[in-house]
């Protein structure tokens, strides 16, 4: 009987839910605006590490904090 109910249990657990998915532009907290929030930041640190790089100068040099 234990094994009816297990068995069971994980077959319901393991089905899969469907959320509507937006490309589109929207406003407030959703998965668009997070990948592109995300997305930017990657490439604005990307773009740091070339500047630092290049100019051998750290980020808290260009603040002036050294």
């Amino acid at each position: 009987m234990s094994e009816n109910l297990t068995s069971k249990s994980t077959s319901e657990s393991t089905q899969k839910v469907k959320t509507a998915k937006s490309n589109e532009p929207a406003f407030g907290w959703n998965t668009y605006a997070e990948r592109i929030n995300g997305r930017f930041a990657m490439v604005g640190f990307f773009i740091l590490l070339l500047l630092e790089l290049f100019t051998h100068q750290d980020f808290f040099s260009w603040l002036g904090l050294r």
